[in-house]
C-alpha cells in the first residue's frame, strides 16, 4: 500500500513550498506513467521519446530518447534555451 500523496506531483508541490519557487518555474523530465502527476504540477514538463504515447501526451515537450542523449538535449533546449548542434 502507498499513501495517496506519495507521488511525484506531491514532491513538486513540496519542493515549490520548501524552496519558495513557484511550481510554474519548475521543470520536470520523465518517461514513465508515474511521472504524469509530476508533469501536471510543473511549469515545464518534458517527456523522453521512449515513453508511451499516453505519457507523451501528458507533457508539454518531447525530447529524444534516453539512448539518444534526450536528457542533455532537453536541458539545452527547454531549460537553458540553447540549441544543441549535432
Amino acid at each position: 500500500m502507498t499513501h495517496p500523496q506519495a507521488n511525484k506531483g506531491e514532491v513538486i508541490a513540496a519542493l515549490s513550498a520548501l524552496l519558495a519557487i513557484p511550481a510554474a518555474q519548475i521543470a520536470t523530465i520523465g518517461d514513465m506513467p508515474n511521472d504524469v502527476l509530476m508533469f501536471e504540477r510543473s511549469g515545464v514538463s518534458i517527456v523522453m521519446a521512449n515513453a508511451s504515447a499516453e505519457v507523451q501526451r501528458a507533457a508539454r515537450f518531447v525530447t529524444t530518447s534516453n539512448t539518444e542523449e534526450g536528457f542533455a538535449i532537453a536541458m539545452d533546449r527547454f531549460v537553458l534555451g540553447t540549441r544543441v548542434v549535432n
